[in-house]
C-alpha cells in the first residue's frame, strides 16, 4: 500500500463502497483518506444522561438498554424503533433504512453505549441511526473519538462514523510506512513540533487534547508554509525574468509639477509610497506593485506622479478602471491638475465616439499621447502603444487574469504595473494571497479632512433625518440618497428606487434632485452625474453605481437606504463618497426595525470606526475570506485546516520562516532544504497561479 492506492483495496471498502465514497466525499486514495480529518471530537469518556438533553443536533453518548424493538409501517415505508433506557428516561432510536440482520443483533436489556446525534420532536428526544456497543466490548482507550464529515446518504449504507473510524484506525498502522517529513530538523525542533507520523496519528485518533492542538498546529503550519513558499519561490522567479524598462530620470514633468502645480502639500504616507515605487522603478526588473489606500487617501495623487515619472523616462502611461463612471472620474481629476501643462490625456470607453478614437489610436502609436485613462476598451486588439511603460490598474479585483494579462502584453518589453485598490484586504489576505507582491499602503489621510459622523436612524426617525439634510443643503452643501439596487435586473428593488425618487422629490420639492441607476445609458448617466457635480442639483438619488470613484467636494450627506442589504465593504465605499471637502461630512444608515446579528455588527462597525482595514477585519469575520478575494478566487482558500481569520498568528509566523529561508537560499539548494523542496514539487507546484496581476 502506498499514498496512490486506490481506497478500494484497502481492508473494508471494497470498489462498491470506494464508488460511493469517491461521490459522495471525493475521497478516491489512501493520501485523500489521510487528509480526511475529523470535523470534531467527541470524549468518550464523557457519558450523558437522557434527563440532561437540552437541544437538538448535538452528537452524543449515553449508556442505558434498549427494552423494546418493534417494526411500524406507514404505507409502503417502514421503520424500526427501539425503546433505550437509563437511570434518567426514556427516548426512541430510529432506524429508516434496516437489515433484518440488524434488527436480530440489537442487544435486548443489555448495558450498552449509543452514540449519534439527537434530534428533538414534540418536546420528545429521539437518536436516528444510532451506533451501539455492548459495555463489555467498548474499547476503553481513553482517547477523544473522532466525527468525521458524512452525510445521511453514507449513514443509510452502512459507511457510518463506526466504519470509517475502523478503516482511518487500519490506514493509520501503516502510517510508519505512507507518511515522510516534509520539514527539516531545525524548523522541526524550534518550533516543538510532533514528527509528521506523530502529527497523522494525533489528528484522527487524539491521546489526548494536548497532543490534537500540537497536531492541530503542526498540519495549519505546513498549509501556511508551503503556500507561502509557492508566492516566496514566485516573486523571487519574477525578479529574475521579468524584465522591465528601468526609470533612472526624474525630470521636468515630475519636478515641473511637484513644484508649481501641486494643489496640496504630500502626506508623509504618500511620500513614503512615492519613494517605495521610485526604488522599484529604477530598476531593469518589472515593478509588481499592489497600492492600498483608504478612500480619499489620495492614491490618485501618487498615480498621476509615477506617470509623471514614465513621462520623464520617455514612456507613456495607461489608468486602467472598472466602470465608466470611473474612468471619467480619473480623467477629469487628472485633466484638471494638468491643465495648466501642455501634458496630452484622453479617455477612451465603450461610448467613446468612433472619430475620436481614430484620433487616440493615431496619438497612441505615434507617441503624441501620454497618457490613456480607460475601461475594458484599452484592451481592444486596434490600441497599439508606441511604448508603454506603465500600467496602472484600479479595483484589480474586477478583472480578469486574461484581462490583465493582454494589457501587459501591449508592449515588447512589459510595462511596470501599479495595482491600486481602495477596498483594503485583511492583512491575514494580503500576507496570504498577495506575497507575491510588493504592497504599499497609504494609512494617513489629506491634512484638513474630517472624519465622517456615522449614524444608525430607523423609519421613525426620517422626519428628523430629512429636516438634517435641508439644514446642509441651506449651508450650500449637497445630499445622496443611496438605495440597494442589488441587481440591475431586480424589479423590486428597481420599483424600490423609483419609489424613493417619488418620495425624495415630493419632501425636498424646493430642490432639484438628479437621478443615477445602472440602467440608464452612458450618456444619460455622465448628464445626471455633471448635472450633480456642478451643484445644480442639490441632492442625488443613486443605486451603488456611485460606490466607487465618484468625486463631489461639496456633497456633505450620505444617507443610505435600508443600510441592512448592503455589505460592510461596500458600506464603507458608499460612505468615502462624503467627506471629501474641508466641511464635516455625515452618514445616515437607514434600516428597518428588526436586524439580524449580522446586520447590527456592521452598522456598529460603520458607527464606530471609519477605519478601512479594520472595517475589513470584521467584513472577513463576517463573510470569510472566499468572499473578500472574490468569485475569481473561489476555490483557492481550501485550506483543510488553517483559518484565515482565526491563524493571524500563525500565518505571520510562517511568512517570516519562508522569508528567512528564501532570503539565506532563495533556490532551496541546501541540503537542510531540500526535504522542503521535494515536497513543494510534488503537491504545491503550480496550486497558486491567480493572484498574478499581470
Amino acid at each position: 500500500m502506498n499514498l496512490e492506492t486506490s481506497i478500494e483495496y484497502v481492508k473494508g471498502i471494497g470498489p462498491e463502497k470506494a464508488k460511493l465514497i469517491k461521490n459522495v466525499l471525493g475521497v478516491s486514495t489512501v493520501e485523500d483518506l489521510l487528509n480526511f480529518y475529523p470535523i470534531r471530537y467527541l470524549d468518550k469518556n464523557k457519558v450523558y444522561q437522557i434527563a440532561q438533553l437540552q437541544e437538538s443536533n448535538l452528537e452524543i453518548q449515553l449508556k442505558g438498554k434498549i427494552t423494546h424493538v418493534q417494526e411500524i409501517q406507514t404505507g409502503k415505508t417502514k421503520r424500526l424503533t427501539a425503546k433505550f433506557n437509563d437511570e434518567s428516561g426514556a427516548m426512541d432510536l430510529v432506524w429508516f433504512q434496516y437489515s433484518k440482520w440488524l434488527k436480530e443483533q440489537l442487544p435486548i436489556n443489555k448495558e450498552v453505549y449509543i452514540f449519534g446525534k439527537i434530534n428533538l420532536f414534540n418536546n420528545q428526544f429521539s437518536m436516528p441511526h444510532p451506533e451501539i456497543e455492548i459495555e463489555e466490548k467498548k474499547e476503553n482507550d481513553n482517547r477523544l473519538r473522532p466525527i468525521y464529515p458524512s452525510s445521511e446518504k453514507l449513514t443509510k449504507r452502512g459507511l457510518n462514523q463506526k466504519f470509517f473510524q475502523t478503516i482511518l484506525r487500519n490506514i493509520c498502522k501503516e502510517i510508519p510506512n505512507l507518511i515522510e517529513e516534509n520539514l527539516p530538523d531545525y524548523l522541526i525542533r524550534s518550533f516543538k513540533f510532533l514528527s509528521r507520523q506523530h502529527t497523522f496519528l494525533n489528528i484522527h485518533f487524539p491521546q489526548n487534547l494536548d497532543y490534537f492542538e500540537k497536531a492541530n498546529n503542526r498540519l495549519k503550519f505546513e498549509e501556511s508554509f508551503f503556500f507561502q513558499l509557492g508566492y516566496g519561490l514566485k516573486k523571487i522567479h519574477h525578479k529574475s525574468q521579468a524584465f522591465g524598462n528601468p526609470f533612472p530620470i526624474v525630470g521636468d514633468h515630475f519636478t515641473g509639477f511637484y513644484e508649481n502645480h501641486l494643489p496640496f502639500e504630500l502626506t508623509n504616507a504618500q511620500k513614503r509610497v512615492l519613494k517605495e515605487i521610485r526604488l522599484d522603478m529604477k530598476k531593469p526588473i518589472q515593478m509588481n506593485r499592489l497600492l492600498q489606500g483608504d478612500v480619499g487617501s489620495g492614491k490618485t495623487m501618487v498615480a498621476l506622479l509615477t506617470m509623471l515619472i514614465a513621462m520623464d523616462n520617455g514612456f507613456q502611461s495607461c489608468i486602467m478602471a472598472p466602470t465608466e463612471i470611473l474612468a471619467q472620474q480619473h480623467y477629469n481629476g487628472i485633466k484638471e491638475l494638468l491643465e495648466e501643462t501642455e501634458i496630452n490625456i484622453r479617455l477612451l470607453t465603450g461610448s467613446t465616439k468612433a472619430s475620436e478614437r481614430k484620433v487616440i489610436h493615431q496619438e497612441l502609436e505615434n507617441g503624441e499621447l501620454s497618457i490613456l485613462v480607460g475601461t475594458h476598451a484599452v484592451l481592444e486588439d486596434k490600441v497599439k502603444f508606441k511604448n508603454l511603460g506603465l500600467a496602472i490598474i484600479d479595483e484589480q479585483h474586477r478583472f480578469g487574469v486574461a484581462q490583465r494579462a493582454k494589457l501587459w502584453a501591449k508592449n515588447k518589453i512589459p510595462p511596470h504595473i501599479l495595482v491600486m485598490t481602495a477596498t483594503p484586504i485583511p492583512r491575514t489576505l494580503a500576507m496570504s494571497f498577495y506575497s507575491d507582491l510588493d504592497v504599499s499602503v497609504i494609512d494617513e489621510m489629506p491634512v484638513g479632512r474630517k472624519p465622517i459622523i456615522t449614524a444608525h436612524r430607523r423609519e421613525k426617525d426620517r422626519t428628523y433625518v430629512y429636516n438634517f439634510c435641508r439644514d446642509e443643503i441651506k449651508k450650500g452643501r449637497q445630499v445622496y440618497f443611496v438605495y440597494p439596487l442589488i441587481e440591475e435586473s431586480e424589479t423590486l428593488d428597481y420599483k424600490n428606487l423609483m419609489e424613493g425618487l417619488d418620495h425624495v422629490m415630493n419632501s425636498f420639492s424646493d430642490y432639484n434632485v438628479s437621478m443615477l441607476h445602472g440602467r440608464m445609458k452612458p450618456d444619460e448617466k455622465d448628464t445626471a452625474m455633471n448635472y450633480f457635480a456642478s451643484g445644480k442639483a442639490e441632492i442625488m438619488v443613486a443605486t451603488t453605481v456611485i460606490e466607487v470613484g465618484v468625486n463631489v467636494p461639496n456633497a456633505s450627506v450620505m444617507v443610505i437606504e435600508s443600510a441592512e442589504r448592503f455589505g460592510l465593504s461596500q458600506l464603507h465605499q458608499l460612505r468615502g463618497r462624503v467627506g471629501r471637502g474641508a466641511e464635516q461630512s455625515y452618514c445616515i444608515l437607514m434600516t428597518s426595525d428588526k436586524l439580524s446579528t449580522e446586520s447590527r455588527t456592521r452598522i456598529k462597525t460603520m458607527t464606530e470606526t471609519n477605519d478601512g482595514f479594520k472595517i475589513s477585519e470584521v467584513d472577513m469575520q463576517l463573510r470569510g475570506p472566499g468572499d473578500i478575494l472574490g468569485t475569481q478566487q473561489s476555490g483557492v482558500v481550501d485550506f483543510k485546516r488553517l483559518d484565515l481569520v482565526k491563524d493571524s498568528e500563525i500565518i505571520k509566523t510562517t511568512k517570516k520562516a519562508v522569508e528567512k529561508i528564501l532570503e539565506k537560499d532563495p533556490l532551496l539548494t541546501l541540503a537542510d532544504h531540500q526535504i522542503i523542496k521535494i515536497y513543494y514539487l510534488k503537491y504545491y507546484k503550480g496550486k497558486n497561479k491567480w493572484s498574478k496581476i499581470s
